[in-house]
């Protein structure tokens, strides 16, 4: 399949040039006969016209009628049947009337047809300039990660960083316990890792305190969570807190209302059990089981018609931060696409049914190639899914959120981190990601304070807000570097899906361990090429400061999760398994034959959760599914 997309992609291309020189063709000829008046040579041009779809001249008048519109400073267009209009341009401090979608300069239809199939307008096919005409003005696309401590703790955080904010886009991070599926304990190699670098979540309970005073159901709330092996646990926990803040006791167990706040609930789950394999190495199930498990809760979404949360965010951040390349990050991140989206085929479900619930995640680092990914990327993925899948619109927009890098900071010079993650945060922002987290200077070594995360928010409002550029939503497009470096991109990582292809696919390829292979080299290369000093890094191995080794015990504040905080986690938990403990049995025994029986695990996971804990749950479903076992 990923040879198919390859050469589905360098079709469209090829049809590009052809349909060029053609159209150039015929302008030439068009002049021709201008001169001429020639009987000729008006047959051969409509000779040449033939060959061309009537809906090439179509676009091309579309085009037009949209370049009209953005010149005259107001755009409108429909969205679900309502007219929408939008004030295209902006006046500077300096009284200069700016187009807030650049205008690209084209003076031939060959010109035109070109840049309609290689890039386009924003919110136009490929969408390789971004998949809405407009960047979003009444909220900022920023999207904070946070978890420390108890749920309480980190509660508190999410207030900070969404205070102020009509938009609540908070992103979670949980400690390693809980991504290995496991509850806290006294035991020494759970209970040192009890909250630290992310939030101890263990019960229904813990994640119920973690949400505390925010509406999960209000349109402007939205909640990502950053965990993969256990993922469809913590997610009917959190579906069973939305219900249970939105509907009274006689209503919980009402399965309609259920689905009803389900339907209304916004954000994402990460669950991408590929990456891990391939990367980040929190699997805790078989990899079949685990990919069994993602399909049953895309087909519980997909049967219950809910839209507004995403199941899987496809992502490339940790292949990156592993030690992989630019290309090495979106060529695995997109083939892991492609094979769930084999998967859920294969399945049963229809592709416009949950392409639209398919989301992704890339790390911007500061080599060139970063400032094209998301532009390669939504590109390779709408011809794909349109031409090769058949597609809808909406599916064939690539969602993705950016992390800048956090490999990309470094404990040396510490405060120079901004810098880096100032630049990686303009050209995700210039190149139209759809929400963005920036990290803190100090996450080299801790997990950030609160006056570190205030700065790291203040660099992307500052972009946002202050920095001119970015008033304009794509202010790169069509510079000479940036379009070469486009099709360098896109045809480097046709070129991978056709490696990977020749090794039976992305699961023939994990086999043999290709994947985890070229990102351990790559990792290598770099580390070498810093190590002795032939790439740069400015305050590590070039300019470097003569206090250099005194720095990081001098200047940061670490943040830890005290053995009081570990205890008070233990003790929750041990009071959520007394009050439950009449109906907890039951409820493992049910999720076990249905698991068993092949019945779909999400659907009863959303009943066992108010009963179990999540160590409880995922030791019945390692003896049904098996634990994970790496192939050597």
């Amino acid at each position: 399949y990923l040879w198919d997309v390859a050469w589905t992609v360098r079709g469209y291309n090829s049809k590009t040039k052809d349909l060029v020189s053609l159209i150039t063709d015929i302008e030439a000829c068009e002049r021709a006969f201008e001169l001429t008046n020639s009987k000729d040579i008006e047959n051969y041009i409509e000779s040449l016209r033939s060959k061309i779809d009537a809906e090439v001249f179509s676009q091309i008048a579309c085009y037009e009628t949209n370049i009209e519109q953005l010149k005259s400073g107001e755009f409108s267009y429909n969205v679900r049947g309502k007219d929408i209009k939008i004030q295209c341009k902006y006046n500077s401090i300096s009284g200069l009337n700016i187009s807030k979608v650049a205008i690209p300069c084209l003076n031939s239809k060959s010109q035109i047809i070109q840049f309609l199939r290689e890039s386009n307008l924003p919110g136009h096919f490929p969408y390789s300039a971004g998949i809405f005409p407009f960047k979003r003005t009444d909220e900022d696309p920023k999207r904070m990660f946070a978890g420390e401590g108890g749920p309480v703790r980190t509660n508190q955080r999410f207030h900070f960083l969404s205070k102020n904010d009509q938009a609540k886009r908070l992103s979670t991070a949980f400690d390693s316990v809980t991504l290995y599926g496991q509850d806290p304990d006294t035991r020494l190699d759970i209970f040192g890792k009890i909250g630290e670098a992310g939030v101890s979540i263990a019960t229904l309970d813990d994640l119920d305190d973690l949400y505390r005073g925010f509406d999960l159901t209000s349109p402007k709330t939205s909640v990502s969570m950053t965990i993969n092996g256990p993922a469809p646990i913590i997610l009917a926990m959190f579906f069973n807190v939305a219900i249970k803040n939105k509907l009274d006791a006689p209503d919980f167990w009402n399965n309609e209302k259920r689905l009803e706040v389900m339907r209304q609930v916004r954000g994402t789950v990460q669950a991408d059990i590929l990456k891990e394999d391939q990367a980040q190495n929190t699997c805790i199930f078989s990899l079949d089981f685990s990919l069994k498990m993602m399909g049953d809760v895309q087909e519980y979404f997909c049967k219950y018609k809910i839209r507004n949360y995403y199941t899987v965010s496809i992502s490339g951040y940790h292949i990156a931060e592993a030690g992989a390349n630019p290309i090495s990050q979106v060529a695995f991140t997109l083939a892991n696409g492609f094979t769930y989206v084999e998967y859920y085929l294969s399945r049963g479900m229809k592709i416009d049914d949950f392409a639209e619930n398919l989301s992704f995640f890339f790390s911007n680092g500061l080599d060139p190639e970063y400032a094209v990914i998301g532009s390669v990327a939504r590109k390779i993925w709408a011809i794909a899914l349109r031409d090769r899948y058949g597609a809808n619109d909406k599916s064939q927009k690539l969602k993705y959120h950016i992390q800048t890098s956090g490999r990309s900071l470094h404990a040396q010079e510490i405060n120079f981190n901004d810098i880096r993650t100032t630049l990686q945060a303009f050209l995700a922002l210039s190149d139209n990601c759809n929400s963005l987290h920036t990290n803190a200077f100090d996450e080299a070594i801790t997990t950030p304070t609160e006056d570190s995360v205030r700065r790291a928010m203040a660099i992307q409002l500052i972009i946002n807000k202050e920095f001119g550029l970015n008033k304009t939503d794509n202010p790169l497009q069509g510079s000479y570097i940036f379009s070469e470096l486009c099709k360098l991109v896109e045809e480097a990582i046709l070129c991978e899906f056709e490696r990977i292809s020749a090794k039976g696919g992305v699961l023939g390829a994990m086999e043999v361990m290709y994947q985890r292979s070229k990102i351990q080299e790559e990792s290598l290369f770099y580390e070498m090429q810093k190590d002795s000093g032939q790439f740069p890094i400015v305050g590590v191995n070039t300019y470097i400061a003569p206090n250099m080794n005194d720095q990081p015990e001098n200047q940061v504040q670490l943040s830890r999760c005290s053995d009081q905080e570990k205890n008070d986690q233990i003790e929750r938990l041990n009071i959520f398994h007394d009050k439950h403990k009449n109906a907890a049995e039951a409820a493992l025994e049910q999720l076990r034959t249905v698991a068993l029986s092949d019945g779909n695990i999400f659907e009863e996971l959303l009943t066992t959760v108010n009963h179990c804990s999540l160590g409880q749950i995922t030791k019945v479903l390692y003896g049904v599914g098996g634990s994970y076992r790496r192939n050597m």
